[in-house]
C-alpha cells in the first residue's frame, strides 16, 4: 500500500507554508507522498479574488519541486465539488493506496460546516496540523465535540494505517506564518506572471497525467 497524504485547498497561491507543513507531516506520518488537491472552487470561499485554476496549480507545482508532493486538479477530472465525494472516488479509483486527510487547525474550526463531515471522518483518518493563531478555535471546534473520542496520540501517528475509523490525530508541527491572504494583499495580481501557464498544453496533472482543461470556478 502506498501511504498517501491528501492536502486540499484553494492554493491561491501555494506558498512555502504549504510545502513546510507537508514535509513535516510526511515525516510525522511516515508517508510515501502527499497529493495537493487544488480545488476548482471551494464552496466555503467566494469566487471573487480566486485566481484561475491553472495559475493556482502552476504555483503549487513550483512550491512542490524536488519533493514527494504531487499537485493535482483531480477534482476537476472527477467532477466532484465536496471533499466527501472526492474521497469516495479516490478510494475506489486507487485501491493500492491508503489515504489520510490533512487539514490545518483553521479548517478543523469550521469542519462542522463541511458537507457530511462525519462521512469524511468515517472514510479516511484525519491529521490536524496546528496553525498559528487557531489553536483555541480548533480545540473549541464543534466537530471536535464528536471527534474527541476518536483522537489518537501523536506518538501513534505512524501507525495510522492500522487505525479503525473514525480516527483523528493532532500534530504539533513547526509553525509557519506564511499566508496566501497576505501574499494576495501584497501582490493582488500574483497570478498574472503565470499567464503563460493558463492554457499551455505542457501543464499536465501530476496524478492523472492529463492536460488541464480551462474551466470557470464553481459559483459560491
Amino acid at each position: 500500500m502506498i501511504r498517501t497524504g491528501l492536502l486540499g485547498g484553494s492554493f491561491n497561491p501555494a506558498h512555502r507554508g504549504h510545502r513546510r507543513i507537508s514535509l513535516a507531516a510526511l515525516r510525522a506520518l511516515d508517508l510515501d507522498e502527499i497529493w495537493w488537491l487544488v480545488s476548482p472552487g471551494n464552496p466555503l470561499k467566494a469566487v471573487k479574488g480566486m485566481a484561475p485554476l491553472a495559475a493556482r496549480l502552476a504555483s503549487a507545482r513550483r512550491q512542490a519541486r524536488r519533493a514527494p508532493i504531487r499537485p493535482t486538479a483531480i477534482e476537476q477530472a472527477l467532477g466532484t465539488r465536496y471533499t466527501v465525494d472526492t474521497l469516495a472516488a479516490l478510494v475506489r479509483r486507487y485501491p493500492k493506496r491508503r489515504f489520510i486527510w490533512l487539514m490545518g487547525g483553521d479548517n478543523l474550526a469550521q469542519f462542522h460546516r463541511w458537507r457530511d463531515w462525519r462521512g469524511i471522518a468515517r472514510r479516511v483518518p484525519i491529521a490536524v496540523i496546528a496553525r498559528p493563531g487557531y489553536d483555541g478555535a480548533a480545540r473549541a471546534a464543534p466537530a471536535l465535540g464528536w471527534l474527541r473520542r476518536f483522537v489518537r496520540t501523536a506518538d501513534q501517528a505512524q501507525d495510522w494505517t492500522l487505525w479503525s475509523l473514525p480516527s483523528l490525530v493532532l500534530l504539533d508541527l513547526p509553525p509557519d506564518p506564511s499566508s496566501a491572504t497576505a501574499i494576495r494583499a501584497a501582490r493582488p495580481k500574483w497570478h498574472e506572471r503565470l499567464t503563460g501557464a493558463l492554457h499551455s498544453p505542457a501543464i499536465r496533472d501530476r496524478v492523472t497525467r492529463r492536460p488541464l482543461k480551462p474551466r470557470r470556478p464553481f459559483a459560491s
